[in-house]
């Protein structure tokens, strides 16, 4: 029988009782109290993955250029001229509604560290983030605070912040989503693994001391529903130091070029024990480690707080045995302190020594197998009388250049300048396009003729009407804003963000979402190369929306081939490419913005023509036969139109065609759709580029004067339009960064 130990003392590191009695059972005997601190850590959903893994092998990872898949700390892609793209995204969700600065500053750390890790020196992040309403005074104070951290760390470290997306809806209000992708560049032939291999080998610690901070982040924080009141949880979040990792990036990719490191892994969740566990298993090595030999800031640490503290800015580098002495004397060149903590062994047992005395003795492969869940998910019972409903019932508006006005106006499309100007989008002085300018971030590959595209987002409407189809929807406008942009879509790095996985309706949604994702991949053929998934992401039943971030990299062969969203010349035509031809306004930003709706069918996508419609578009750049591309997305074509004139700062006059609902047509947020501009004398040559791709493109208007004119329904100054797009987001949050 099982001893009996302590629910709460269970539930305060988030096991089950089911799960202590499997540890107990597999292990053959009852663990003490640092072993179950390992369990715990290693156990929780932030690590273990016990309610996704199962289903996240439904996802297309292999391609010919695929050099690592999801396993490691990043993915990696082959992109020609011996390089490699390292790119991962994470989150720091819970940490940062506990202590919105610290927590998204750490969360930026931690995706820098995977990066460099790898052998890859970070080069560019993104940060894509959810709020409740910005009327709301606590939200205002996670807005603030969140960006914030990431501006902070960001900055000081020296990687520019060049993309992302920040949207607002009342279920954030208690779980703002801080999801951050980092983009790396490495030889390709210097990839490193965190791998602990060769008996003997020893383990360096290096980086920052180790102090109490983030103990049962992975845990207690992550992966369980938050508490209202989380003052008592504060301690559990990070807190992070941006210059020592600058010098850690330096002195590690530095100590790659010798063949004296083995492998390499950041310490983030669980700590010590979750890098050195991982190693060990992904070798299948044992290791010994003494807690004693590891440096501390506080005083009186047991083993348990020095085996599970997150604090930051610390790596494990496995280093042959012998050559310890010459590692660290790169690591003392750039001032940074590391230890001999370990060595690996052949027994694949994990062995924590305190002194001459071992307080834990457990196999590796046994931490790293967690129970996985596979549950029977079932739709919200709500959710079918909303995606019935029907829009057609609505009648239309009687002011048309006034609902423009006010979809400008929405936190989810108006400008994000308040945002990104407190960032350094521009360091390293590798940025072509930056936030702002056009549909991804594009950057030079210093030394080629490419350059990188980038962007991350996700519709979290689209995904709780639909989440099979919000999901594959969020993975064809990444696509799409990558083709806008001049690049060929390569590969996928995605942060699946939903509430608590036990019950059914979020099951649901994290299935179908997840089964959106791996059909959406295949048809365009992206494979996803690495992720993160983070759960529990709810109060006090209060779910958020499925919201599966999509990041992407794509490649641009020539980075003149480059394009922003801008209008560029007076007399250029203005064309319409792909659309379905039946507009609807079901699931719109329409219908939130002017009827308070969150409802409708969300729009059709047919992921064959998608591909066609993309693939068509980036032959037409690559021919330079397109001025600008910009994708039609939130707000539709009216917006779409507008943000092309208000950051070319110039006008347009476009032609509205018969259509039985002008305001489904101007403000349906229709797939495969993308408004472009072109020289007049290039019209016939992409007329019968779109012939021969069996692609549909209409010449609606053209490029001039400084009004945009749709058809006699809309008739507004640009720069009127200008002052309402980049003035809102602060308007809605005047009181900027005041706490309740």
């Amino acid at each position: 029988m099982t001893p009996v130990v302590d629910q709460a003392v269970l539930e305060a590191i988030a096991l089950t009782r089911e799960e202590y009695d499997l540890i107990v059972a597999r292990l053959g005997r009852v663990p003490n109290e640092l072993e179950l601190g390992m369990f715990a850590a290693l156990w929780s959903e932030h690590c273990g993955y016990k309610n996704s893994k199962l289903l996240l092998r439904l996802l297309p990872t292999e391609a010919p250029h695929v050099l690592q898949g999801p396993g490691e700390n990043a993915g990696a892609i082959d992109i020609g001229d011996g390089l490699a793209v390292v790119l991962k995204m994470e989150s720091h969700n819970h940490p940062s509604a506990v202590e919105p600065v610290q927590g998204a500053a750490t969360g930026v750390g931690g995706i820098i560290r995977d990066i460099f890790t790898m052998g890859a020196r970070p080069i560019a992040l993104l940060d894509a983030l959810r709020f409740g309403p910005l009327d709301d005074p606590h939200c205002r104070y996670l807005f603030a605070g969140v960006v914030h951290g990431i501006s902070f760390y960001g900055n000081c470290i020296g990687v520019p912040t060049v993309g992302g997306e920040v949207r607002v809806a009342p279920c954030y209000r208690h779980n703002p989503l801080v999801n951050v992708m980092a983009v790396g560049i490495a030889p390709r032939d210097r990839l490193v693994r965190a791998r602990a291999s060769g008996v003997g080998n020893r383990l360096l610690l290096v980086g920052a001391d180790t102090g109490r901070d983030g103990i049962h982040g992975c845990s207690a924080l992550a992966s369980r529903e938050l508490a209202s009141d989380r003052a008592d949880q504060r301690p559990t979040v990070q807190v992070g130091n941006p210059f020592l990792e600058k010098l850690l990036i330096e002195a590690c990719l530095e100590a790659l070029q010798s063949d004296a490191v083995v492998g390499m892994q950041d310490l983030g969740a669980a700590g010590i024990t979750s890098a050195v566990v991982e190693c060990a298993s992904k070798s299948g090595t044992g290791v010994w480690i003494d807690v004693q030999r590891v440096s501390r800031r506080e005083t009186g640490m047991t083993p348990y707080e020095v085996m599970l503290s997150e604090s930051q800015e610390r790596m494990l580098v496995v280093v042959k045995r012998g050559r310890e002495a010459e590692v660290q004397a790169i690591f003392q060149r750039w001032g940074l302190h590391s230890d001999v903590i370990g060595e690996v062994t052949d027994d694949g047992l994990i062995r924590v020594l305190d002194g001459g005395t071992v307080v834990a003795e457990v196999p590796a492969a046994l931490l790293t197998s967690p129970p996985l869940y596979r549950r029977q998910g079932q739709p919200p019972p709500d959710l079918e009388a909303r995606v019935r409903f029907d829009w057609r019932t609505l009648p239309p508006p009687t002011d048309y250049t006034a609902v423009l006005r006010r979809l400008l106006a929405h936190p989810d499309i108006a400008s994000k300048e308040p945002v990104y100007r407190q960032y350094d989008y521009s360091v390293q002085t590798n940025t072509l396009i930056g936030p702002g300018q056009g549909d991804a971030a594009v950057l030079r590959l210093k030394g080629t003729r490419k350059a990188l595209a980038l962007t991350a987002g996700c519709n979290s409407r689209y995904c709780y009407l639909d989440p099979y189809r919000g999901a594959q929807i969020a993975v064809a406008e990444a696509a799409r804003n990558i083709v806008c942009s001049g690049g060929r879509p390569l590969a996928v790095t995605d942060c699946l963000n939903f509430g608590n996985p036990e019950k059914p309706s979020i099951y649901y949604q994290l299935e179908q979402a997840v089964r959106g994702l791996a059909d959406a991949c295949r048809a365009l053929a992206i494979p996803v190369v690495s992720g993160n998934v983070s759960l529990y992401n709810e109060t006090d039943g209060q779910a958020v929306y499925p919201t599966p971030m999509v990041g992407m990299v794509g490649v641009l062969e020539e980075a003149a081939h480059r394009r922003g969203l801008a209008f560029q010349r007076p007399g250029d035509l203005v064309v319409l490419i792909g659309g379905s031809g039946a507009p609807t306004l079901g699931a719109s930003t329409y219908l939130e913005a002017l009827h308070g709706l969150v409802a409708g069918a969300v729009p059709a996508l047919d992921l064959a023509y998608e591909r066609r419609v993309q693939e068509f578009c980036l032959a037409a750049i690559q021919a330079d036969l397109l001025r600008s591309a910009h994708d039609v997305s939130d707000g539709g074509l009216a917006v779409a139109l507008a943000e092309c004139c208000i950051v070319g700062a110039l006008g347009a006059e476009i032609d509205l065609p018969p259509v039985e609902r002008p305001d489904a047509w101007l403000f349906g947020e229709d797939q495969s759709w993308i408004v472009a501009s072109l020289r007049p004398e290039d019209w016939p040559r992409l007329q019968a580029l779109a012939e021969r791709q069996a692609v549909p493109v209409a010449v609606v208007g053209r490029v001039g004067g400084d009004r945009l004119r749709i058809g006699a329904l809309i008739d507004a100054p640009v720069a009127e339009l200008a002052s309402v797009w980049r003035h809102a987001l602060e308007m809605a949050q005047e009181t900027y960064g005041r706490r309740e």
